[in-house]
């Protein structure tokens, strides 16, 4: 989202004096996410080419094809590439007052979110070929989908389950954290029954049990890039979950990283 990358002293300031709705806004929240369990439990697998142009918002995998969502004013995208050499094989670009957020496919269309103009986008999977649209009022975040719903965030701490047919709300989650309500949940993946979250404004993945809707464990990947070696940027914050099924591994990145790395989580099911 674009307060994400361009923060500015008075924009936080009138955050703070006018208080912290519930979206992608400015403010001085406490990760309710941290106490529990976070610690860098996850094993490096691989590391992958990322576009580092890319302000990443939404991220999949079919086989080694990632699809990814791109945001920023006028340079937003949809496109899907090679994940081992970052070849890209197709791309559509949004209109210059999109922000292109989440993705997830389901049912042969990949439906892509876009940040505050209420539109959901609608493309043929094999094609990307643009089917239609849809609206959702909220602010638009991060999606993903059990293979039945489309499962989709707004910034809040409720996680939101879809009808794909006309994006209306079938049912609503309030995650819990440590402490209570776990705002600035942000890109999503489903695996196995549980529904890992980026946390924006951390470095943290949580993994959500649907059935409670509580955090049951939280992964730090604090500096992930610098541990490899990698120079890093504070303001190109993690924001890419997907999930490597062949491998039964997770694949992260984040907005202009120029890698993508494939690691495997302490007490990670296999495939």
């Amino acid at each position: 989202m674009l307060v994400k990358k361009y923060m500015v002293l008075p924009l936080f300031i009138l955050a703070v004096a006018c208080g912290n709705s519930a979206g992608d806004h400015l403010g001085n929240q406490t990760d309710q996410s941290t106490t529990l369990n976070a610690k860098p439990d996850y094993t490096v697998i691989k590391v992958y080419p990322h576009d580092p142009s890319a302000f990443t918002e939404g991220f999949y995998l079919k086989g080694d094809t990632a699809y990814e969502s791109a945001g920023e004013p006028e340079k937003s995208r949809l496109f899907s590439y090679d994940l081992n050499s970052g070849k890209v094989y197709q791309e559509v670009k949004l209109a210059k007052a999109d922000f292109g957020e989440g993705i997830s496919e389901l049912g042969g269309k990949i439906y892509q979110m876009t940040w505050q103009q209420h539109i959901v986008y609608v493309y043929d999977a094999k094609t990307l070929k643009k089917t239609g649209q849809l609206t959702w009022p909220n602010e638009g975040w991060g999606m993903t989908t059990d293979e039945q719903h489309l499962i989709v965030s707004d910034g809040s701490s409720h996680l939101y389950y879809i009808n794909p047919v006309d994006f209306s709300v079938v049912k609503t989650l309030n995650i819990q954290g440590a402490y209570g309500p776990l705002s600035q949940i942000n890109e999503l993946e489903y695996v196995d029954g549980f529904i890992y979250a980026n946390v924006w404004q951390t470095d943290n993945i949580v993994k959500i049990d649907p059935a409670t809707s509580k955090v049951v464990a939280t992964y730090d990947l604090t500096d992930i890039r610098k541990k490899n070696g990698f120079a890093q940027n504070k303001d190109d914050v993690l924001n890419g979950i997907a999930y490597h099924k062949a491998t039964g591994n997770f694949v992260i990145t984040g907005k202009n990283w120029q890698h993508s790395f494939e690691i495997k989580f302490a007490n990670q099911p296999k495939p």
